[in-house]
Order: structure tokens, then C-alpha cells, then sequence
């Protein structure tokens, strides 16, 4: 099977790192696992052996002849684009105890799957996917790094991100030019008390030009609240975004 540039396909066939992937998932037989992009099946065949529930998506209709055979009453493939999915109306009418996503993301939509994901608020333990090693770094960076975004905060107010190991390229076919990195998602059970919409909208207008000075990206706010958080931790007018914690960020955002 020649991977299809266009979709972003590397297939995975390291057997060590694929049977890592899966012990990570420690799914039950009462469980459901989704797993997207399962490529020709070489995790879906290791997910198959937890007796689990498994919905798979996948975009390329060419590889039925890798996948079809491994449907049975527990497994199923769904045909079609993941980003096109009711993935809330798909597993309605399926009953399941804990709910696990797993996945080789296409890098060049990592990012509007996980957003795709959050969206709908289902009720996820775990999630686990394959991803560019330095979109890794970005999810789970701390302050004072150049990795440290308001992508890192977003995803932190849902879940505990964790980078579990690297993932070397050749243990993909073709070979891309990237490193990459298994993240693991865990669901935040202490959700930060802030108004979400005002948060959100907070770290994104802090982090609008990295360059410039917390002061100058939120011109349009109320600079004497923020100042009051800045001043409480001990911390200067002309600092970065970069340079605050969580903590900061919340405390700002529910003093506005």
C-alpha cells in the first residue's frame, strides 16, 4: 500500500512502539475505543485483543482490504473524514463504562481534531496520539519556555497533557521528515473556576505577538486589573506572556 501524500499517511510499523501505544490504553471489556486513522490496522489489531468496543475512522476507502477483515460485533470501521463526523451522535446508542481515543494524527490537522474532540464534551478518560514531536513540546510546555502557547493552557484546562515517549522516524513507511512523540490526555477532574469564554480569549489575545509585552497585546483591557494579579505575584508590567503560569492567567482573567 504507497501512502497518499495528500492525506498525510506514514504507516507505523514498529511492532515495539505500536504494542507501547496500545499497553497505554488500559481499556476493559466493558470500555469503547475510538481510534482515528487506523491506516492498515497494525494498532487496531493489538486495540482488538482488550475485547473492547472499537469504533475506527478512516478517510481512505483503499485500504478495505486491510481493514474489512477485522470487523466483527465489536469492531467496527467508519468510513469518512473524522472531521466531518457526529462523533456524539455516531456512539449514542452505545452502551460503554470509560471512553478511550486513540490515533496516528495526519500532523497537518492534529490540532482540529483535538480541537474537534473538546467540542464534543463527551466524557473522555483517556486519549492517546501519535504527533509531531514539537507540536508535543507545544502541548505540554511550561512558562518560561519558547514552546509555552496559548494552545498549552487551552488544552491544560481540559486535560493533564503528558509527552510519554519519542517516536523515532524510521519507525514509519515512508519515512517523514519529523521526529515524533506519543502525548498522552488525561481528564482534568479539578477544571480551573474561570468564566471559560473569557479565559479563552484572554491567553489568546496574550499570546497574540510572542515578541511584544503582555501590556501592549491586551491594549484593549482594563491594564490596572491585570496589573493588581501581576503586582499580587510578584511580577513586573513588561513581562511576556510566556513568563505566566496557569495560576496567573486564571486570576486575571476572573479579576477583569
Amino acid at each position: 500500500m504507497k501512502a497518499k501524500k495528500s492525506l498525510g499517511q506514514n504507516f507505523l510499523v514498529d511492532d515495539n512502539v505500536i504494542t507501547n501505544i496500545s499497553d497505554n490504553i488500559m481499556a476493559s471489556p466493558d470500555d469503547l475505543i475510538i481510534e482515528i486513522g487506523p491506516g492498515m490496522g497494525a494498532l487496531t489489531r493489538k486495540l482488538k485483543l482488550k475485547n473492547a468496543l472499537l469504533f475506527c475512522y478512516e478517510i481512505d476507502t483503499d485500504l478495505k482490504s486491510y481493514l474489512s477483515s477485522l470487523e466483527d460485533n465489536k469492531t467496527r470501521i467508519i468510513w469518512g473524514d473524522f472531521l466531518n463526523s457526529n462523533l456524539k451522535e455516531d456512539i449514542k446508542d452505545i452502551k460503554y463504562k470509560d471512553l478511550y481515543i486513540v490515533g496516528n494524527l495526519p500532523y497537518y490537522i492534529t490540532t482540529p481534531i483535538i480541537k474537534k474532540i473538546i467540542d464534543s464534551e463527551l466524557d473522555i478518560k483517556n486519549m492517546l496520539f501519535m504527533v509531531q514531536d514539537e507540536v508535543a513540546d507545544r502541548f505540554t510546555a511550561s512558562p518560561k519556555s519558547k514552546e509555552y502557547g496559548s494552545i498549552t493552557l487551552f488544552l491544560k484546562y481540559y486535560y493533564k497533557v503528558e509527552k510519554l515517549f519519542k517516536v523515532s522516524k524510521n519507525s514509519f513507511n515512508p519515512v517523514p521528515k519529523v521526529e515524533s512523540a506519543i502525548i498522552k490526555f488525561t481528564k482534568r477532574e479539578d477544571k480551573t473556576k474561570v468564566d471559560k469564554d473569557k479565559y479563552f480569549k484572554l491567553i489568546n489575545d496574550s499570546f497574540k505577538f510572542k515578541r511584544k509585552t503582555l501590556k501592549n497585546n491586551l491594549s484593549n483591557y482594563d491594564f490596572t486589573k491585570v496589573k493588581e494579579i501581576l503586582d499580587k505575584y510578584n511580577l513586573e508590567e513588561n513581562v511576556r506572556a510566556e513568563e505566566l503560569s496557569e495560576e496567573v492567567f486564571v486570576a486575571i482573567s476572573n479579576n477583569l
